[in-house]
């Protein structure tokens, strides 16, 4: 009888190592964003984005409640300032941070890590840079662009240049923390991780109105500091935020290491960023530059009329971040098709977030048209009859064009993860000149007063919707 064999023993179990599993999930999420379904996926990555945003959004609208209670001046000085605060905002987490988002999504699209890693460094750097700039142009040029905004009369009686400078003042040399923040979180999100960026803005935000308030009011043991307090909040949390960026990026979460990410500068890296951010970030300063340019018409009109519109514009700026919460889950997945070469899928992701953004904004565009009182009442008291009318007048004739600048807008956020972002600027130059081009005509030649200034801005959004979405539907990002 033969010998028996010895039993060979089995292969021991080896347990995944730490970085094999946040390999396996960054690859998991990546998958996801090149063959999920388009529809669940883009609403379950939109969803933690949307909840952040609308946080994001309850801060703005505190803020203004806390201002009201400052007064009327207040109110005004914030309308100045308000849209070179939603400019830092909008460069930092949607033009750069689309750019960033989106060259990071290509990399990973490609298969290739360590530039993905490498890109998060170098967009780190743009960060620090932009801030300085920021904070350098506001100290040097503040007083002259808030006097000319105020206007010959009215506003800069109030007092609101001194408001909207004590503002400034604070946010402004703090807006580094902006800027890294959203460079940090931006990384992330290009490879598909939505929640974990959604959750920290959150938390960043919930903190901030407390802060706003107890700084800006004085609430129990803290100074009263008027403007420089609501300002102060908003730098509370984007520090927290940063801080919590940086953790995640030093403890490997997100799947891209920091150790990774380590190496000499390289102009291309900044090139693969900056070609597209460069560009894009021309789309906010049109925002921003017609909202301005209108706050300068309006001021004519007296304080009172400016501090109405100020509320309706801050309302219009609010939904950018909306827009931007299912903008940065359609960049993230565009960047990835286009990387991996599918462009048609890329085209089908884009008109479904499109569609989706459109159809929210506009429908709050459509409610505050036919009942303003709903958003004005929660911060003018009912003597304030002439701001009152002001905001009436804006979201009757603007109200009812939301659904095309949010269509736009999320058009805007798909290009940058196609990497062409040509047409959307085009269509944001067309929005510029009509708005303030019609403003002006408005109130120099045809003596329309502010219903003429504000169906200029109105015409300017059903130009940029149109054009933009005209301009993909014909081949703006090739053929598939």
């Amino acid at each position: 009888m033969a010998a028996l064999e010895p039993p060979v023993a089995a292969p021991p179990v080896v347990a995944p190592s730490r970085a094999d599993a946040r390999a396996a999930l960054r690859a998991a999420r990546t998958r996801r964003l090149l063959t999920g379904p388009i529809g669940p996926t883009l609403a379950r990555m939109a969803a933690p984005n949307v909840l952040a945003m609308a946080v994001t959004a309850a801060v703005s609208i505190a803020e203004a409640g806390f201002a009201g209670r400052l007064g009327v001046s207040a109110l005004a000085g914030l309308a100045m300032v308000f849209p070179f605060v939603m400019l830092t905002q909008m460069l930092s987490g949607g033009a750069f941070g689309g750019a960033i988002s989106a060259a990071v999504a290509r990399a990973l699209g490609a298969g290739d890590l360590r530039r993905a890693e490498r890109l998060a460094l170098h967009a780190c750097v743009i960060a620090v840079t932009a801030a300085a700039i920021s904070a350098l142009l506001m100290a040097a040029f503040g007083r002259p662009l808030f006097t000319l905004l105020a206007g010959v009369r009215g506003a800069a009686e109030g007092g609101a240049v001194e408001a909207a400078l004590a503002y400034a003042a604070v946010f402004f040399p703090g807006c580094f923390a902006h800027w890294l923040c959203n460079a940090m979180l931006s990384a992330v999100r290009g490879t598909g991780d939505m929640a974990t960026p959604s959750m920290i803005l959150l938390l960043s935000a919930l903190g901030s109105i407390p802060a706003a308030g107890a700084l800006s009011l004085g609430w129990g043991p803290f100074p009263e500091l008027g403007m420089a307090g609501l300002a102060a909040g908003q730098v509370v949390a984007y520090s927290i935020g940063t801080l919590a960026g940086l953790a995640v990026w030093i403890s490997g979460r997100s799947g891209l290491s920091l150790r990774g990410a380590i190496a000499p500068l390289q102009g291309a890296l900044f090139m693969d960023i900056l070609r597209v951010g460069l560009v894009a970030s021309l789309s906010a300063i049109q925002t921003v530059t017609t909202i301005v340019a209108m706050v300068g018409l309006v001021g004519r009109f007296g304080e009172p009329a400016l501090a109405g519109y100020g509320l309706g514009t801050r309302l219009e700026f609010l939904m950018v971040p909306v827009v931007f919460g299912i903008g940065a889950a359609m960049t993230a997945m565009v960047g990835a098709c286009v990387g991996a070469g599918d462009l048609a899928r890329a085209l089908r992701v884009a008109w479904t977030g499109a569609v989706a953004a459109a159809v929210i904004v506009g429908g709050v565009g459509l409610l505050c048209a036919a009942a303003p009182e709903l958003w004005l009442g929660l911060f003018l008291p009912p003597e304030a009859e002439a701001a009152r009318a002001a905001g009436r007048a804006y979201f009757a004739l603007v109200g009812p064009f939301y659904g095309f600048f949010a269509l736009g807008l999320a058009l805007y956020f798909a290009s940058q993860g196609a990497g062409r972002v040509l047409w959307p600027v085009l269509g944001g130059f067309a929005r510029l000149f009509v708005a303030i081009g019609g403003g002006f005509l408005a109130v120099e030649t045809l003596d329309l007063g502010l219903d003429g200034v504000f169906g200029a801005v109105a015409l300017g959004m059903l130009i940029y919707g149109l054009m933009t979405a005209a301009a993909i539907r014909m081949g703006a990002w090739g053929r598939p």
